[in-house]
């Protein structure tokens, strides 16, 4: 039974209310339920209101309970009632976030994996939780260790984390570097059932992480990894660089950390082998142009059987000579995207090439170039005797910008080299992809390199968005690498839940931090109390099909 309002509209526009008492019973032929008035107590603006309160307390007598008039004397202070007296609030906690992380780390299968690595071990200590905080920590508010322990756990709802102590969050890092391999190959797979990834492409590429430190490791009885090193920012640093294979989800497959002073193409012969032991299926591997050598293509040939890796154009005098004056109409893969096989010697030697244009970043070029000559001809036109040793020339070869167009003559005069522009016009919106592989199509060569765009996006929410791999204050080796697979760890976690909301992971943190916990008190209780999800909440909930928690919850006796 309960107390319902209707509305009625009259003739002359105006609205009138009713309260009836009702009840609901069901019909006997739709099965529906059906809302029977009990009694009608009239138009709300001719009510009586002091009888509406003398029934209220007629009926709360019988039931045994109070009712309480906020506008009664008797009662002066109830207009400003509030909690009741021994009710208070202790603090409110961020719960939206780590709710969603928590419940992916175990979907994926990280909380098992680490709780058998630690059963294993015979060991009692939380490690998996520390883990599972860390990682969180990456996807909410990047802190230290130290920030992690001292501060950040402080402020979000993870009562199964309480109790860690920092000296937990480093020994579990020592665990993770212990087990990395068996970890990393547990992962995958059961990440890739879990979503049934294709994992056809693997997209590899390596970038560059820093310390602020003016030394680099020179420790002879361990592995260095901080060394100095041409950073992907053009900076000259210690540093390590960090690999990382993808798929074409943008789903981590393994990352590996190598001292700061290696090339991309050393990398490569480490990759291999534990790709290789992992026993994939048919497998081609997806690298820019800085992993492209001889050797590399034999070690890749080797691990993943095929790939697909850009080349330098101007670097490589075969491409140059022969791939790019190859005679043929290009084919419209999409818009922006056209593409055309070259196909260089004869049987097992032959190679495959294969030549895409881009016609809208041709014009781009064409453009940025006729600026940039422009700019060079009235700089000339200053200086009419063009010395070449004077102040402002030097400073003009030097310059990355314009040097590629300038020439000196025998006379030492600066001028414009006209065969070199026309030699860069050849590259306009160009790009050459070599393969080993014969069976895939020049549509989906094309388009796969293409993707190799997500591993960009990666390293970028991996250092400078979301995650920040940077700063690193670890020195040690083991805690350097276990860091970077902690943030890999957070990079997965954030992949999935994109690709499950199908939104980027900044909206979805956003959304989240409004659902809060406030833990409340009195003499005898203490318990959480939840607010009311906003509609982005629960969308983002639905989509991950993640239960929302009771209004109320974690209620303990004093």
């Amino acid at each position: 039974m309960y107390l319902r309002t209707i509305r009625r509209k009259n003739k002359d526009g105006s609205v009138v209310e009713y309260y009836q008492l009702a009840h609901n019973e069901r019909h006997p032929d739709t099965r529906k339920p059906v809302a029977k008035v009990v009694h009608s107590f009239g138009r709300t603006d001719e009510l009586d209101r002091d009888e509406l309160v003398r029934l209220c307390k007629s009926i709360a007598r019988v039931c045994g309970v109070t009712v309480i008039d906020l506008f009664d004397d008797e009662y002066p202070d109830s207009k400003a009632v509030g909690l009741p007296d021994n009710l208070k609030i202790i603090e409110t906690r961020s719960m939206g976030c780590p709710l969603v992380i928590e419940t992916l780390w175990e979907r994926v299968g990280l909380k098992k994996l680490f709780n058998d690595i630690i059963k294993q071990k015979q060991l009692r200590t939380p490690y998996e939780r520390a883990l599972m905080a860390m990682v969180a920590n990456r996807l909410c508010a990047p802190e230290s260790k130290l920030g992690v322990w001292g501060r950040w756990l402080e402020t979000v709802y993870l009562p199964s984390c309480e109790g860690l102590k920092l000296r937990h969050m480093y020994e579990a890092m020592d665990l993770l570097y212990e087990n990395a391999a068996e970890v990393e190959r547990s992962l995958f797979f059961e990440v890739a059932n879990l979503f049934n990834l294709d994992v056809d492409l693997i997209f590899y590429d390596t970038t560059t992480a820093s310390f602020s430190i003016d030394w680099e490791d020179e420790d002879p009885d361990s592995v260095n990894l901080r060394k100095f090193g041409h950073s992907k920012e053009g900076t000259w640093t210690p540093q390590v660089v960090v690999a990382l294979a993808v798929t074409r989800d943008g789903i981590p497959v393994r990352c590996w950390v190598f001292p700061g002073n290696t090339s991309d193409t050393q990398t490569v012969k480490k990759v291999r082998d534990d790709l290789r032991g992992w026993k994939l299926n048919r497998t081609m591997f997806i690298a820019d142009a800085g992993v492209n050598s001889m050797d590399n293509r034999t070690e890749l040939a080797k691990a993943c059987g095929r790939y697909l890796m850009a080349t330098r154009m101007t670097n490589a005098a075969e491409v140059r000579d022969q791939v790019l004056s190859k005679k043929g109409r290009y084919r419209v893969i999409q818009n922006n995207l056209q593409a055309k096989e070259v196909v260089i010697g004869d049987g097992e030697r032959r190679r495959r090439y294969i030549l895409c244009y881009n016609p809208k970043e041709a014009k781009r070029q064409q453009k940025h170039r006729a600026h940039i000559i422009e700019l060079l001809e009235e700089e000339l036109a200053r200086h009419p005797k063009n010395d070449a040793s004077a102040q402002w020339a030097i400073e003009l070869l030097a310059s990355r910008r314009f040097k590629r167009y300038l020439t000196v003559s025998k006379s030492n005069r600066l001028r414009i080299d006209r065969a070199k522009v026309r030699e860069a016009e050849r590259y306009d919106g160009k790009w050459v992809l070599e393969t080993n592989d014969d069976t895939i199509s020049l549509e989906d060569a094309a388009c796969g390199y293409k993707g190799l765009m997500v591993i960009e996006r990666c390293f970028r929410s991996l250092k400078r968005t979301q995650i920040r791999l940077m700063p690193m204050y670890h020195w040690a080796t083991r805690r350097i690498e276990a860091h970077v697979r902690i943030c890999v760890l957070a990079l997965l976690i954030e992949r999935i839940a994109e690709l499950e909301c199908g939104k980027p992971w900044p909206q979805i943190r956003d959304a989240l931090g409004r659902l809060q916990a406030t833990k409340f008190l009195n003499l005898n209780h203490s318990f959480y109390c939840r607010n009311e999800p906003t509609p982005d909440v629960n969308n983002i909930l639905r989509d991950l099909k993640i239960s929302l928690p009771k209004p109320v919850f974690q209620i303990e006796k004093r």
